[in-house]
């Protein structure tokens, strides 16, 4: 089937006409192959060791679940016994393990000069600026680069080793289905990213961040070193492989919504070609599967939606149903692994050929300030919004607040590390249409110093799909939050422009992670409360824990249930008790009567409670808040909801009029013995704002966000939301901070 036919996304009227005949073009290209990817009798080369040979006690691949050093062990041993693999460490876990990987290909493509000549050759296809002639010819010259990503939560342990079956077949077998996928890639392949997760049977890392949600943000080293090893190597598909607890398998097409700046190409493939041959190979086994439904490809935050944006690579998620045996959950990934290895190499020099054309036509749409438009894919879904007819030509991030200075420059150091060009005006640019974020647009004159970021590039997906105003969901529900935009997350104000401009400006070089904060001399004894058996407890108190080790630098200890119980507050001599998201009735039962009395007691007499979400309740339920929370009754999954400070209370110390807070399905909150120093603005205002889902956030209007009240001699300072959400939400970070180390009112 020829790829290299450009097309919008499909609509939904054609969308299962496309699928039956991509089905049949892809059984063609197959029949037309030299051999059958699956059918084919495979042929060993003894050489290469096997899972008995390096194991021990031995086992092959597949028959029981391996650990993460046994993956190393594996893939070091097939790389010293083939030259057709190398191996490499991308990272160092949080517990020092190494984060292994292996690259799989034909000599000399496997060589250094080999490799470097690959991505000299990968980086002037991703070059919007290449001639048509100059990437026809590298597109028939150079190898794809293909991914296979395993085990991002320490659970789902069937990918990491169906993809060191890939490996195996790839390094051992001297059949032509092998050989045919090596003639025209490199396979680059990780199969454990979450290596201490993986060894203490958890879904998240150590630091209780979930790997598939951290992809933008790489705040984990895991994470970061994995998307720095994919800078080098810029892959044209990604594979990400899970576990779920749905019976059975996915396998993508997607469900609704699908991110609109996700290029064309991208979902072309994942639909037309990717899709109807794995559809088609399950069909012939008889094994069952889904797709169209639960995971869609919204949020770029995941580890197949930032490969799609970031680098326009076909990215999959796979997931398969955990309870099934080891044997089964490794076939079933490892067929969907090789079928799609086995697609990409058929289809290679137009796969190539349309990867360039996807970065052409970012740059044409930056020149022109074109947004993609929304589409629906499954049956009977009907569009729930439509991106704008608007230009955005040009993003500016303001530089002349103190107070913001170091997010700004984080976020810029962030946009830098996935290749954009970011800039800084040398002189005051006039721009007559100026548009803040959810403001007006007026003639605005823009300081020297300020960052600028034009669409007019490459990466003109990913810049807008950090710093949209809003995501312009097209579907009415998302599997995960509907907002991201990191100038809200990091409360930096910017906007933009669909304007002609010239700026002078200089091309910044890569900014430096900024300087943590000014913490006080004196420093009071602060506290964690976490129950590392509660799921929704562990994951947000690693989060803020997160925030005050490697943000901060601010020292903290950690109280558990029974700790506090027993008089932790008191013996430790905490004067903050932080106390994060749980499952109340669980922690509540796990105090029991001696920890609410600790508790109870520890407050009244001069202690701080900050607590949020459950911690809010928490505090509600005990008698240290007489904050009233009430039921949302509407969901709300993770929309960004613009708040107002009291600038005449502490805790709107260096954050400003405003912020915007992570709102999750969260309680309603009032005051009614406190003061409320941060709420939502009046539902219609100029100043209420959702980006995101905004069903039911009318709501939210004119109640509270944070409330702040003295009790006994102490202080209770609750919020609805999580202020160190997945540590994205820098912005709300500084008023949590501010409850932390600032003066009482």
């Amino acid at each position: 089937m020829g790829l290299r036919a450009r097309r919008p996304a499909p609509v939904l009227a054609a969308i299962v006409a496309l699928v039956a005949a991509a089905s049949t073009a892809v059984g063609a290209a197959s029949a037309q192959a030299s051999c059958d990817p699956i059918r084919t009798t495979p042929v060993y080369d003894p050489a290469i060791p096997t899972g008995s040979d390096v194991f021990v006690p031995p086992f092959e691949i597949g028959s029981q679940e391996v650990t993460s050093q046994q993956a190393n062990d594996y893939m070091a041993a097939v790389d010293a016994a083939s030259d057709k693999v190398i191996t490499g460490t991308a990272a160092q876990t949080v517990e020092g393990r190494d984060l292994n990987y292996a690259i799989v290909g034909e000599q000399p493509n496997v060589t250094p000069a080999g490799l470097a000549s690959i991505q000299t050759a990968i980086d002037t296809l991703r070059d919007p600026l290449t001639s048509e002639a100059q990437a026809q010819q590298l597109a028939e010259d150079t190898p794809a680069i293909l991914w296979v990503d395993g085990s991002p939560h320490g659970g789902e342990e069937s990918g990491g080793d169906a993809s060191l079956k890939v490996l195996y077949d790839l390094a051992a077998r001297t059949d032509c289905a092998a050989e045919q996928i090596l003639d025209d890639a490199i396979v680059i392949i990780v199969p454990i990213y979450n290596p201490d997760g993986r060894e203490l049977d958890q879904r998240r890392n150590v630091n209780g961040f979930d790997m598939n949600r951290d992809w933008f943000a790489r705040t984990q080293p895991e994470i970061d070193g994995v998307i720095e090893l994919m800078r080098q190597y810029p892959p044209q598909l990604a594979i990400d492989a899970h576990e779920m607890g749905t019976y059975t398998y996915f396998m993508p097409p997607n469900a609704d919504p699908v991110y609109h700046e996700i290029p064309d190409q991208a979902i072309h493939w994942i639909n037309d070609l990717y899709g109807p041959a794995m559809q088609a190979e399950f069909n012939r086994q008889k094994i069952p599967y889904f797709n169209f439904r639960t995971y869609d490809f919204f949020g770029i935050f995941y580890g197949d939606t930032v490969p799609a944006t970031g680098f326009h690579a076909a990215g999959m998620t796979f997931e398969k149903h955990n309870g099934d045996p080891i044997e089964q959950r490794v076939h079933e990934h490892y067929t969907t692994i090789w079928t799609c290895l086995s697609q990409a190499a058929f289809n290679k020099d137009d796969i190539l050929a349309e990867w360039h054309d996807s970065f052409v036509d970012a740059y044409n749409e930056g020149v022109n300030g074109t947004l993609e438009q929304n589409v629906v894919y499954e049956r009977n879904h009907k569009l729930f919004q439509q991106v704008p007819n608007t230009r955005i030509r040009h993003y500016f991030l303001l530089a002349d607040d103190p107070d913001h200075a170091a997010e700004a420059q984080r976020l810029v150091r962030r946009l830098q590390r996935m290749d954009v060009d970011v800039y800084q005006l040398t002189a005051p640019l006039e721009v007559p249409d100026f548009k803040p974020y959810f403001r007006p647009a007026a003639p605005t004159t823009l300081p020297a110093g300020t960052y600028w970021i034009p669409m007019a590039q490459g990466q003109k997906q990913w810049i807008q799909a950090m710093l949209h105003e809003d995501p312009y969901i097209g579907f009415s529900i998302t599997y995960d939050v509907s907002a991201w935009s990191n100038p809200l997350l990091m409360n930096v104000p910017g906007g933009s422009s669909g304007r002609v401009l010239n700026p002078s400006a200089t091309l910044l070089p890569l900014q430096s992670d900024p300087a943590p904060p000014t913490l006080p001399s004196s420093l009071p004894t602060v506290a964690i409360f976490e129950d590392s058996n509660s799921t929704s407890n562990f994951e947000s108190a690693g989060w803020v824990r997160w925030v005050f080790n490697e943000r901060w630098n601010l020292p903290s200890i950690t109280v558990s249930p029974a700790q506090v119980a027993a008089g932790a507050l008191q013996d430790e001599h905490v004067d903050v008790l932080v106390v994060p998201n749980m499952y109340v009735p669980t922690i509540n039962s796990k105090l029991g009567k001696d920890g609410k009395r600790a508790l109870v007691d520890w407050v009244n007499g001069g202690g701080r409670y900050v607590g949020y979400r459950g911690g809010a309740e928490l505090a509600t339920r005990y008698g240290i808040s007489t904050a009233q929370l009430q039921q949302p009754n509407s969901i709300i999954p993770g929309s960004l909801i613009r708040v107002q400070l009291d600038q005449s209370s502490p805790l709107a110390e260096g954050v400003g009029d405003f912020a915007w807070v992570m709102y999750d399905a969260d309680r309603i909150l009032n005051p009614v013995g406190g003061t409320a120093p941060v709420t939502y603005p009046a539902f219609g205002s100029a100043d209420f704002a959702v980006s995101g889902l905004p069903t039911g956030a009318d709501r939210l209007g004119g109640t509270a966000a944070v409330i702040d009240e003295p009790m006994g001699s102490g202080r209770t300072i609750v919020f609805s939301t999580d202020p160190a959400y997945r540590a994205w939400t820098e912005g709300t970070e500084q008023i949590l901070f501010n409850a932390i180390l600032g003066p009482n009112p």
